[in-house]
């Protein structure tokens, strides 16, 4: 039904910045959210930052005050701007689309190293 394309990943030093891209594909309707998660080994996946098609924003604390997510719904597309990156930051990040089910891109390896 959904279908979700990352891109914009790779190795960055600390203390610099990645976007993060992610288009959608099919059809729906009605209120979603779409977002980013991670997972880094050995942890839990966890929610880096969402927003609605109505505009309302949640981030992680973790990364609150460094990162960035925006949409553009005509284009159904939906960005995370990472600054001031950290090595915990380092994970593969997926696109997640919620809407009656979650969806999931294939997720894209963020790597932060000196």
């Amino acid at each position: 039904q959904v279908q979700l394309v990352e891109s914009g990943g790779g190795l960055v030093q600390p203390g610099g910045s990645l976007r993060l891209s992610c288009v959608a594909s099919g059809s729906w309707f009605g209120i979603y959210t779409m977002g980013w998660y991670r997972r880094a080994p050995g942890k839990q996946r966890e929610l880096v930052a969402s927003i609605t098609n109505g505009g309302n924003i949640n981030y992680a604390r973790s990364v609150k005050g460094r990162f960035i997510i925006s949409r553009d719904n005509d284009k159904n597309m939906v960005y995370l701007q990472m600054n001031s990156l950290k090595p915990d930051d380092t994970a593969v990040y997926y696109c997640n689309l919620n809407i009656r089910q979650d969806y999931w891109g294939q997720g894209t390896q963020v790597t932060v190293s000196s």
